[in-house]
């Protein structure tokens, strides 16, 4: 089966190293806790917020050797009163788990984007 799995975190500052260190700590988690290696990975679709643009968050996976990954990066809709500095993602990828056994995984300040997963 193909799922999408969920994820994003928060970054203090405007900080490409920071910026990439979040992605990277997101990513391999979001890896962990499915059991995924790269080869079940088919895309990965990156968003960040409008005050990000100090480094594309898709280089963290590269530089994790995730090198035959289709990844993209794009603007969060800029919603007034939303969560400020906040990379999101969205991978896609074979599993043979149930929907219901798949696990989303939200760090840092992004926690509030589901309380009900954390």
């Amino acid at each position: 089966m193909v799922w999408a799995i969920r994820g994003a975190t928060t970054v203090s500052n405007n900080d490409a190293d920071e910026i990439l260190t979040e992605t990277q700590n997101l990513l391999k988690e979001m890896a962990q806790k499915n059991g995924l290696a790269e080869d079940d990975i088919i895309s990965i679709i990156f968003t960040v917020t409008k005050d990000l643009d100090a480094a594309f968050p898709a280089i963290a996976a590269r530089n994790i050797g995730w090198t035959s990954t289709a990844l993209m990066c794009m603007n969060e809709i800029d919603v007034p009163g939303s969560l400020k500095k906040c990379i999101r993602i969205m991978m896609h990828v074979n599993s043979d788990k149930d929907k219901k056994d798949i696990k989303h995984v939200y760090l840092n300040g992004a926690k509030v984007l589901r309380p009900d997963l954390t």
